[in-house]
């Protein structure tokens, strides 16, 4: 009776052997988190396919069982793409729900040894990696993207000057493209950054055991080689306790909106009827129910906006983790929901970014109009330095310039040779020239600055940066791994195939033959080879070999 007490208790838990009472159902509402990372299906797939081969090859199970787990799995993987995976009440994860709705399919005898040697607590990290460092990768394309539209607005409209502002108020004449590199200079280090998260992110933690490692002398190597990842984590209680990858990524991304919140209240300012240097097309504005004249740049503010909850999402995470003890914590569990919103928000940001510079009206006629003489005192005391003149006492004079001309109300350039030359005897007639905006910015010719040829240097070494990487260390890949489409057959089959791995000093393809149900993940194929049996796809080559593929 006992038994049939307890069994009943923890029907359907993946725990649930030693517990004689019944979970409270707001305990298990409070427990669950199959609402949000259900979007880890294709992940827990994929992992737990990787990690029933390994136990194949180490002899735990059969490789009748493991064709079967595979076979079953894959159709798990088919319901859920096609939106007919009913989830049950028990299904507090996407682990249980999977292993679930396995056994429904090939049988609980057999489904029943897919975890043998796994915890769920490497099993959540495996996912959460996988699924993170495809995300960086399209994060990483979005916004090789947007650099990409913004260096080539900056070379075409190299020749527009405006203000160039410090405190909002005019300090010198720069380039508008200055301005947009100096942006570019942002973004480009937040795709190194993103890129350096990349390389944390990609290593496999299966083979860890919930804390202790496991004991049946699976290869993690070759499981994280399967899988894509780089490498493989260093000691199994810090694999199932660790979330600085989390971290780490929410890190660069309050980095990235910062830049981006900057950014856009330069624009928004920028696009003020009081500055009108530019004008931000209709499909990114908003107006008023109230005041029929109002053009709001409401796709900045809310650019602006967004940066303020990707801050707290970093504090959020930071403080769930702060002060836990060794190993695993239901606490981490807090971490996947901000993940997972915080990723969505990012690429969303950068899809509107990328809208607003494409369709910018940008205006020179505007900014040339808000250039004053004034802003010229600097070259006015680079002017009296080039004439021997010590820059401090050079300051001096020139600030004397602008009191004259603010004095008299008129315009630097219009003070007379006798009205400067009261104030210094050194000015002499060539002053003229420091007072050409043109002349300004092409002086600043030093590598960083404002002139024709320092910002077309900027632009061609961001540039450089996106351009797609050689795959120098790598060998060609052609399908069928277990992480591609099958052969040209439309049905089940055996094909021999050519698996992706480190080339070896030799330059030797390792083989095998495997068993592939023809997957449709709706990715886009790369182009076949001359002697490949057929299509590997794209997401899976570049994603699983935790290489980037570049527009």
């Amino acid at each position: 009776m006992a038994e049939k007490k307890a069994e009943a208790a923890a029907a359907g838990m993946l725990w649930g052997g030693r517990f004689t009472g019944a979970i409270d159902p707001l305990m298990h509402k409070y427990n669950a988190s199959i609402h949000y990372d259900k979007a880890l299906y294709k992940e827990d797939i994929l992992g737990s396919i990787a990690f029933a081969r390994a136990n194949s090859k180490a002899g735990i199970i059969s490789d009748d069982e493991f064709q079967a787990i595979e076979r079953g799995l894959l159709q798990v993987m088919e319901e859920w793409k096609q939106g007919t995976f009913a989830i049950m009440p028990n299904d507090e994860d996407i682990h249980t729900a999977n292993e679930r709705r396995l056994g429904e399919v090939i049988g609980k005898d057999i489904a029943g040894k897919l975890h043998t040697g796994r915890s769920r607590n490497e099993q959540v990290v495996c996912d959460m990696r996988m699924w993170l460092r495809d995300r960086i990768r399209e994060i990483d394309s979005q916004l090789v993207a947007f650099l990409k539209v913004i260096i080539t607005r900056a070379e075409s409209e190299i020749d527009y000057i405006m203000p160039g502002y410090t405190h909002l108020q005019r300090a010198q004449p720069v380039r508008f493209s200055q301005w947009m590199m100096s942006y570019a200079a942002a973004f480009k280090q937040d795709l190194e950054r993103l890129r350096q998260v990349f390389e944390r992110v990609n290593l496999s933690p299966l083979g860890c055991g919930a804390l202790a490692g496991n004991p049946f002398r699976i290869d993690r190597n070759k499981i994280a080689e399967e899988l894509g990842f780089s490498g493989i984590t260093l000691n199994s209680m810090n694999t199932s306790a660790d979330r600085d990858f989390l971290i780490d990524f929410l890190v660069w991304n309050s980095i990235f909106t910062n830049h981006i919140s900057r950014w856009a209240e330069d624009l928004i300012i920028y696009s003020t009827s009081e500055f009108g240097f530019v004008r931000l097309a209709d499909a990114y504005s908003t107006g008023s129910s109230l005041m029929p004249n109002k053009f709001n740049a409401d796709s900045l503010e809310l650019l602006r906006g967004k940066s303020g909850r990707a801050f707290g999402q970093m504090a959020g995470l930071m403080m769930s983790v702060k002060g836990l003890p060794s190993c695993y914590n239901k606490d981490l569990q807090e971490g996947w929901g901000p993940m997972l919103d915080s990723v969505q928000t990012v690429s969303d940001s950068l899809g509107i970014a990328n809208g607003v510079i494409s369709t910018l009206k940008v205006r020179p006629d505007r900014m040339e109009a808000a250039l004053d003489k004034t802003m010229l005192a600097t070259d006015v005391a680079e002017w009296l330095v080039r004439k021997g003149c010590p820059f401090r006492e050079a300051h001096h004079i020139s600030g004397r310039v602008v009191a004259e001309s603010e004095k008299l109300e008129v315009a630097m350039d219009k003070l007379t040779l006798e009205q400067l030359q009261a104030i210094d005897s050194r000015f002499t007639a060539d002053i003229a020239e420091a007072f050409e905006y043109e002349t300004s910015v092409e002086a600043k010719t030093a590598k960083g600055g404002t002139s024709r040829s320092s910002v077309l240097e900027q632009i061609q070494q961001t540039r450089a940066l996106h351009s797609t990487p050689k795959n120098s260390d790598l060998t060609q890949l052609v399908s069928c791994h277990p992480l591609c489409c099958a052969s040209s057959k439309d049905t089940e089959g055996d094909c021999e195939s050519v698996v992706f791995h480190h080339q070896t000093g030799k330059g030797n393809l390792k083989r095998r033959t495997h068993t592939m149900q023809r997957l449709n993940l709706g990715f886009i194929p790369r182009q076949q080879s001359s002697d490949a049996k057929g299509l590997f796809l794209q997401e899976y080559l570049d994603g699983y070999t935790g290489r980037f593929s570049r527009p």
